[in-house]
């Protein structure tokens, strides 16, 4: 089976099996999710083993390396499923001579998708059935349409934090995450949505103080993206007018430009003892 739909009548959401990527999510029948044009072939990858780039996409483990290229292989990967109904699907991922050859370590990987009333929840859950601590990162990259209505101008568009959110942004250089912070473009938890934010690539809340963002514009449903145990944000679009807005809670980012050591050792991983599993959800609460 390819996709799985889940529907409760309001909202309707479908899954694919290649990369257990959701590929549409819909309110009353219209959609609300990218669906994947020229400007980017993708629909809401999910990022592991890691998030962003590597140095020289090269990961060093016990004296070895190894070639990992962006975002890492989940979202290229065919999941098998697990279990479906009409309102929730699971799928799996595990280590196989393939991802061993790129990332030397045991791993399960398991999406639930779970659909209720007004949204669409999300888990993640990584396993580790190895004897060796399981290093890894792990991502969502859903990407709304933007505008969400059609007619609706795109500068009327904006994010609403939980919480101020004071502190300084990061972003990425040469796909490496650039040393230097700067100040943040949010003021009073808002961010109003500009294509010239995104000139420098991702806007990067590494220790974001909200859970949750509502998007929306005057016209259009408001979409709350909501997130647990993922730690940083990322806000993503193309500077070119291309027509999404990617809202990204992670649990890791790209290596520092200054970072070239151990893979274990790179900073915002998890590391998941043997015989443990870690759980990371999001949820895109409609309104």
């Amino acid at each position: 089976m390819d996709r799985h739909t889940l529907s409760n009548g309001r909202l309707g959401a479908a899954i694919k099996a290649d990369g257990a990527e959701l590929c549409s999510l819909t309110l009353d029948g219209r959609e609300l999710l990218w669906q994947a044009g020229p400007e980017w072939p993708r629909h809401a990858p999910v990022l592991f083993p890691i998030v962003g780039r590597l140095k020289d996409d090269t990961l060093r483990h016990g004296g070895r390396t190894y070639r990992m290229t962006q975002h890492g292989f989940a979202r290229d990967r065919r999941f098998a499923w697990e279990e479906y109904t009409p309102t929730l699907c699971r799928l799996s991922l595990s280590d196989d001579a393939q991802t061993r050859a790129i990332y030397p370590f045991a791993f399960r990987l398991e999406l639930i998708f779970d659909l209720d009333a007004d949204g669409l929840t999300i888990r993640h859950r990584i396993t580790n059935p190895g004897d060796e601590a399981l290093p890894a990162s792990l991502g969502v990259h859903p990407a709304f349409l933007w505008p969400l209505r059609e007619g609706v101008p795109k500068e009327t568009h904006e994010l609403l934090f939980e919480a101020d959110e004071p502190a300084p942004i990061r972003r990425v250089e040469g796909g490496l995450l650039a040393p230097q912070p700067e100040p943040t473009p949010i003021e009073d938890r808002r961010l109003p949505l500009d294509e010239a934010l995104f000139t420098r690539d991702a806007v990067i809340l590494d220790r974001p103080a909200s859970r949750s963002v509502r998007y929306g514009a005057p016209g259009t449903p408001a979409v709350t993206v909501s997130w647990d145990g993922f730690r940083e944000l990322g806000i993503w679009s193309k500077p070119t007018g291309a027509p999404f807005l990617c809202i990204e809670p992670w649990r890791g980012h790209a290596s520092p430009a200054e970072f070239d050591g151990e893979f274990a050792a790179k900073p915002g991983l998890l590391h998941i003892a043997p015989g443990a599993t870690r759980e990371l959800s999001y949820r895109i609460a409609v309104g």
